[in-house]
């Protein structure tokens, strides 16, 4: 899975009251990471499959003003050479490389236009692909950008991403899917000025959006946007978590 998207995290004020939130909301199962420095929440689906984490904001990002988030990690194999490749394409590396003990190597960075991911080189053998519509799973990468021209070729440079379809949504301009293995779509990029900055928002699959809605107002959170009909007759529901994080659910049907 190298060069993909393959691991989503939360970052947040409040670890017990997100566990509760997505718990009931999506349904992961979670599990204490052993050995961890500081307390850190695995997502699992199926089989302890893990999918993601919850941690808390690190004291430093706190500082520097950063709210609770989802963030993507990217894995890499050799994560110092990409780190080079992203300064030399004008990304920004905000920290590392460091080690994380057991997991890897991972780095804190941004492409041209600001907007943040990490990366990750793993220690040992990656864990093998979900099918796409199992429920937990992120099943779409989103990115708000304010130039995705540019952000897709920096992409598309460092990670071999590529262009596949593309739909015109009038004012709002282009909305450009691309695939990260060549295997299907795997997201879409867009140019959206009203954000406060330039994120990527993550899809994660869920079985009937109606429902989904109600387990979102019923434990505290709000609906930005939907559920929506989108191409392809997935239903997609934009929330906000009670802390204050976006996310987005994907499912199969109304």
């Amino acid at each position: 899975m190298a060069n993909q998207f393959f691991w989503h995290e939360l970052m947040t004020s409040d670890v017990g009251a997100a566990k509760a939130f997505y718990g009931a909301v999506v349904g992961w199962d979670m599990a204490a990471f052993p050995g961890a420095l500081h307390d850190y929440t695995v997502l699992e689906v199926g089989e302890t499959r893990g999918v993601g984490g919850i941690m808390a904001i690190p004291e430093d990002a706190c500082a520097q003003g950063l709210k609770p988030c989802w963030v993507g990690y990217i894995e890499v194999s050799d994560i110092d050479a990409k780190v080079a490749e992203l300064r030399a394409a004008g990304g920004t590396v905000h920290k590392g490389p460091e080690l994380i003990p057991t997991v890897g190597r991972f780095a804190v960075v941004s492409d041209p236009q600001g907007t943040m991911f990490n990366l990750l080189q793993p220690e040992g053998s990656g864990m093998p692909p979900l099918e796409r519509g199992t429920i937990g799973k992120v099943d779409w990468n989103e990115l708000h950008s304010t130039d995705w021209e540019s952000g897709f070729a920096f992409y598309a440079k460092l990670f071999g991403w590529s262009k596949t379809s593309a739909m015109d949504m009038g004012p709002m301009g282009t909305y450009q899917l691309f695939t990260m293995a060549g295997d299907g779509d795997d997201g879409g990029m867009m140019n959206e000025s009203d954000g406060p900055v330039p994120y990527w928002m993550f899809y994660i699959s869920v079985d009937a959006a109606d429902a989904a809605v109600e387990r979102i107002t019923g434990n505290g959170g709000q609906v930005m946007m939907g559920p929506h009909e989108v191409p392809g007759g997935a239903w997609i529901v934009v929330g906000r978590d009670p802390q204050g994080a976006a996310f987005a659910l994907v499912a199969p049907k109304r």
